[in-house]
């Protein structure tokens, strides 16, 4: 059984920023992909960040060079900082991973149970 548990959004004025967290226990042997997406009210969830177990991100084109995603492996932990926040970033922020549990099992990915970002002034 593995659990992601998030943390960290929460209301903030345009431009500001905030930084959030997904950490995953249980049972893991190694997590590959980890990401983050996200979901507006009446809208699809739409990805937005991404990054490997090397290190290798990508970014939706609306948040490249205002958001980061990064990773502590040795935490099973990855971040998103968020900066110079828009309006349009209000969403319920989804993180997810791929995991496998044992050297035989499959990726399996689990997901956050989600964390309301409010960007209003």
């Amino acid at each position: 059984q593995v659990q992601l548990v998030e943390s960290g959004g929460g209301l903030v004025q345009p431009g500001g920023s905030l930084r959030l967290s997904c950490a995953a226990s249980g049972s893991i042997f190694s997590i590959r992909t980890m990401g983050w997406y996200r979901q507006a009210p009446g809208k699809e969830r739409d990805l937005v960040a991404v990054i490997t177990s090397v290190g290798f991100t990508n970014y939706t084109d609306s948040v490249k060079g205002r958001f980061t995603i990064s990773r502590d492996n040795a935490k099973n932990t990855v971040y998103l900082q968020m900066n110079s926040l828009r309006p349009e970033d209000t969403a319920v922020y989804y993180c997810y991973a791929d995991i496998r549990s044992s050297t035989r099992s499959s990726l399996v990915r689990s997901w956050g149970q989600g964390t309301q970002v409010t960007v209003s002034s």
